[in-house]
C-alpha cells in the first residue's frame, strides 16, 4: 500500500515564510481574474449553528481551481465574544486536496488566511472600483479582517488620513495605535460612524452588530465613493441603494445563500431592492476584463464580498508551494 503524508502549517508556520502584502493580493487578484474566466468550481457556503444560545456559528465553505489544480474545503468559526477570552473572533482550518486522487496535501491554519484574504479581496475591489485619487479611509471595525482591509488598502492608495472607529472604544484605540506602528502615519480614532465615513473617500464597514442597525447612511455616499459593507448583520440604512450608481458583488448565487439573518444587503435583498437585474457585475467578470469596473469619478460604487472559497484555496496553496519549497510544516503520516 503506497505511503500518504500531508503536511500541517500551524500559523508561526505560516508567519515564518515571509509571504507579502502583494503576495497575498496577488494571489486573490489572480483567482478572481478565473473566476470571470470560468475556470472554478465555487459550491454554495454552508453554515453550522450549534446549539449553544447564539455564540456563534461556523462557515464551510469548498473550491476548486483549475488552473492550479487544487481543491479545498474551509472550516471558520464566527464567534463574536471571543475577544472575552483572549481569542479570535474567526478560528479556521482549511484542508486542500489533490483532485485527481482524493489525496489531502495538507491542513493549513486558515484564520490569518481567513483575514488576509478578506481584506485582500476589499484591496483589489478598490483596485477596479475607487477612484485613483482615493486619499481618505473611513473603516468601521477592528477585528482581524479590518487589520488586513486597512493594511492592504493603505499599501494599494498610500493614504493621507486614515479614520477607523468601532463599538468598544478600548478595541478601536489599540486598533488604531497598531496600525499606525505598522504602516508609519498617524491614525485618527474616532467615537462614531458618522465621524469615520462622512466625506471619506473609501468607506468599509465591517462591524460585528447583533441587530442590524443603520450605522452607514446614504448622506455619507458622496460623488466618487466607493462603499464594502461586509459585517455579518447589516449596518446600512435601508434605502441607501437609492444613492448608488453601481453595485458589484463577489459572486450573486453567494450573496443570495446561507442564513437569511446575516449578510450586510440581506435586507435589501428581502425588500426586493437589489436584484440581479440591478448588479453591475460580478467581481471576477470586472478582473478579467469583461466588464467595466469604474468608468468616471463621480461614481458611487458598492462593493459587497461574503467571501469566495476559492480565494481561501488559492492563497493557502500559495503559502503551501512556499511551504514546500523550504521544508516548512510537519508532515503527518495519513496511512
Amino acid at each position: 500500500m503506497t505511503s500518504v503524508w500531508l503536511r500541517y502549517l500551524t500559523g508561526a508556520d505560516i508567519d515564518a515564510l515571509g509571504v507579502t502584502d502583494a503576495d497575498i493580493v496577488g494571489a486573490v487578484e489572480d483567482v478572481l481574474a478565473d473566476h470571470g474566466r470560468g475556470q472554478v468550481v465555487f459550491e454554495p457556503r454552508t453554515h453550522l449553528v450549534p446549539d449553544n444560545g447564539g455564540k456563534g456559528h461556523f462557515n464551510i465553505l469548498r473550491g476548486h481551481l483549475s488552473a492550479k489544480q487544487v481543491s479545498g474545503v474551509k472550516v471558520v468559526g464566527d464567534f463574536v465574544g471571543n475577544f472575552e477570552r483572549g481569542l479570535p473572533s474567526e478560528m479556521a482550518l482549511i484542508l486542500l486536496l489533490d483532485p485527481d486522487t482524493g489525496m489531502p496535501r495538507a491542513i493549513v491554519d486558515g484564520t490569518m488566511i481567513t483575514e488576509a484574504r478578506t481584506g485582500a479581496m476589499t484591496a483589489v475591489g478598490a483596485k477596479y472600483l475607487a477612484r485613483p485619487d482615493a486619499r481618505v479611509l473611513g473603516h468601521i471595525g477592528a477585528r482581524g479582517t479590518a487589520w488586513w482591509n486597512v493594511v492592504l488598502l493603505d499599501s494599494l492608495f498610500d493614504f493621507a488620513e486614515i479614520r477607523v472607529t468601532s463599538k468598544r472604544p478600548e478595541s478601536r484605540e489599540d486598533f488604531g495605535r497598531r496600525l499606525s506602528e505598522r504602516l508609519g502615519k498617524d491614525v485618527r480614532v474616532c467615537a462614531t460612524a458618522e465621524e469615520t465615513l462622512d466625506g471619506a473617500d473609501i468607506q468599509v464597514e465591517a462591524s460585528r452588530l447583533v441587530e442590524p442597525e443603520a450605522l452607514v447612511r446614504r448622506e455619507f455616499l458622496r460623488p466618487g465613493t466607493f462603499l464594502v459593507p461586509y459585517g455579518t448583520i447589516s449596518a446600512l440604512e435601508l434605502t441607501l441603494l437609492d444613492d448608488v450608481d453601481k453595485v458589484v458583488v463577489d459572486d450573486w448565487r453567494e450573496s443570495r445563500s446561507g442564513n437569511p439573518r446575516f449578510g450586510a444587503l440581506r435586507p435589501q435583498l428581502d425588500a426586493g431592492l437589489l436584484t440581479e437585474d440591478n448588479v453591475h457585475a460580478e467581481i471576477g467578470d470586472i478582473v478579467a476584463g469583461k466588464k467595466p469596473g469604474r468608468e468616471h469619478d463621480a461614481e458611487r460604487i458598492l462593493f459587497w464580498h461574503r467571501g469566495l472559497s476559492t480565494t481561501d484555496v488559492a492563497v493557502a496553496n500559495m503559502i503551501l508551494a512556499r511551504a514546500e519549497a523550504s521544508g516548512v510544516g510537519t508532515m503527518l503520516p495519513y496511512r
